[in-house]
């Protein structure tokens, strides 16, 4: 870890230097490298360490990904994708085929990681392949980080589930309290205290590993246990002797399920944002990312033939509770199930929190760096604790906003929504990057290679996610305004961005006589910045 600045040190001093070339023989697998000097784009291919160490293992990432991809969804999505789907066969189908759509995107977020391998993920890759208009790509992701990178639906989640399991009154104020509590904790720890940090959203991980172990296995057992009726242990083993029988093979149907699943993966590129503190990152990055996703896959088609086991199929169609619900309640009884299924959604949604502010956090430290927040070098530097504490703040804010002002439950998910549609853009920018690098710079290395299938797939799902918001619903949508106004916002607001970028880029520049020129300086902490300056025209 970097020695802590003297407080009556200059927390920036200027450091202007010439950009160099970079030799595209140099291969990041080789290590780590200390940082350039120089905040040329191009360096993006050579791995950088954080000021304040390389702290996260082998098994820290592994357990980053696996926390940031298991939140509160896979004790509910079950029930509803059996729902819709009409067969225990074909509901596991489509979290296979949900499972390989998500390899198919890490495949992707693997090749762009080993190449650029910096923290700030989509930041690095954006700004790497959209180089022209010169500052649009990063004024597009700060704007989306600022305005829109928060985490508050687990945190909500985190409050009403922890108010059932202590038997307390569920209301709007106590949920906001504990959900500001969680995040306000988060912050606070991962901001002063960075490897406690770390220590407990592992710890946190493994928990949520041994809670989703234990019920698969007592899925399997309970067909043995005495409680269980004779009717609900043939009902059982009848649904997997004819596991497609009332299949609903409608595709549209079909379609809803499997992106349904597939937001069930979403997380696994969680370390690409966070490489600097990855130790050997990309041989680290190759091998833990498909260990983790293999993981989760396999623990989530374990739980789903547990849940099928254990809750008999017409309950499951006839409730509109979680699946996972009824499965506590049919092994323990309604009071102990209903506190044991409370604790595990807790559980879980905190592990979540932590590792989303972890990693966000860090992509917010990424765009100070890159000078396009105010007040950068504070928002950049390590200092006083050796964390990124002013990219934390800068989460907290959006994410403290919406946790307590939405008014009701439409509003909150109409936000939630906004937030996600701009990141399918960026998605679908990435994947075009991708193929567009291959031609254009084939010198680059590339210590994994996507398979090409895999990049069209993803291009097709983005384009798909991005279109379908327009396409009205046959009920008129479950909200009580314009079933696409999500889309529109959130569209609204990058076009909102490109408005901004013009402003502070060409037509400022133009009528104040002056360039904008980038220097690079570094911060007494060793944390090097760029600084967007203005230079007169003569």
């Amino acid at each position: 870890m970097s020695k802590v600045p003297d407080e009556r040190q200059p927390l920036l001093h200027h450091e202007p230097v010439s950009p160099k070339p970079l030799s595209s023989a140099i291969n990041p697998e080789d290590g780590p490298i200390p940082h350039p000097t120089d905040r040329s784009v191009e360096h993006d291919t050579l791995p950088e360490t954080a000021t304040f160490g390389q702290n996260l293992t082998w098994t820290s990432a592994y357990l980053l990904t696996i926390s940031r991809i298991v939140g509160s969804g896979i004790f509910a999505t079950p029930g509803s994708i059996y729902r819709s789907v009409g067969s225990v066969g074909l509901a596991l189908t489509v979290w296979i085929v949900g499972a390989a759509i998500a390899f198919c995107g890490l495949a992707v977020s693997l090749e762009l990681g080993c190449m650029l391998p910096r923290s700030g993920g989509t930041k690095v890759y954006l700004e790497f392949m959209y180089r022209r208009p010169r500052f649009l790509a990063s004024t597009l992701v700060a704007v989306h980080a600022v305005l829109l990178g928060f985490t508050a639906s687990n945190c909500i989640v985190f409050g009403e589930y922890l108010l059932v399991a202590l038997g307390a009154e569920v209301s709007a104020f106590n949920q906001r309290t504990l959900a500001v509590g969680l995040l306000t904790a988060i912050t606070v720890v991962h901001g002063c205290f960075l490897k406690t940090g770390i220590w407990i959203q592992n710890a946190l991980a493994w928990v949520k590993i041994g809670l989703m172990a234990f019920m698969a296995v007592l899925g399997f057992v309970s067909l043995f246990m005495p409680l269980r009726s004779t009717h609900d242990r043939d009902e059982a083993r009848s649904s997997f002797t004819r596991p497609f029988e009332g299949s609903n093979w409608d595709l549209v149907t079909l379609s809803t399920a499997i992106f349904k699943v597939s937001y069930s993966f979403a997380g696994y590129d969680n370390v690409n944002n966070v490489l600097n503190e990855v130790k050997d990152p990309v041989r680290t990055l190759k091998t833990m990312a498909p260990t983790a996703l293999l993981t989760v896959a396999v623990f989530y088609l374990m739980l789903n033939i547990a849940y099928f086991i254990v809750v008999p199929l017409e309950e499951i169609n006839q409730s509109g509770e979680l699946i996972a619900a009824l499965f506590f309640e049919k092994i323990f009884g309604s009071s102990v199930g209903t506190t044991m299924l409370a604790f595990l959604v807790a559980i879980s949604a905190a592990g979540n929190v932590m590792v989303v502010t972890f990693a966000l956090a860090r992509v917010n430290q990424e765009i100070a760096r890159q000078g396009f927040l105010p007040f950068a070098e504070y928002l950049s530097s390590s200092y006083p604790f050796g964390a990124p504490l002013g990219g934390l703040v800068v989460h907290y804010i959006p994410s403290f906003l919406v946790v307590v002002l939405p008014p009701q439950q439409d509003v909150y998910a109409f936000i939630l929504d906004v937030e996600g549609y701009p990141g399918t853009i960026f998605v679908m920018a990435v994947c075009i990057g991708t193929l567009w690098l291959r031609k254009s710079r084939p010198d680059l290395k590339r210590p994994f290679k996507a398979w090409k299938v895999a990049i069209w797939l993803r291009i097709a799902l983005s384009s798909i996610t991005i279109v379908a918001p327009f396409v009205p619903p046959k009920n008129g949508g479950d909200v009580g305004f314009w079933y696409a106004t999500y889309a529109v916002v959130g569209g609204g607001i990058l076009v909102c961005g490109v408005i901004y970028w013009y402003l502070w880029t060409i037509l400022l520049p133009r009528l104040g006589g002056y360039r904008l020129e980038e220097e690079t300086d570094v911060l007494a902490d060793g944390t090097t910045v760029t600084k967007i300056v203005k230079v007169k025209d003569k």
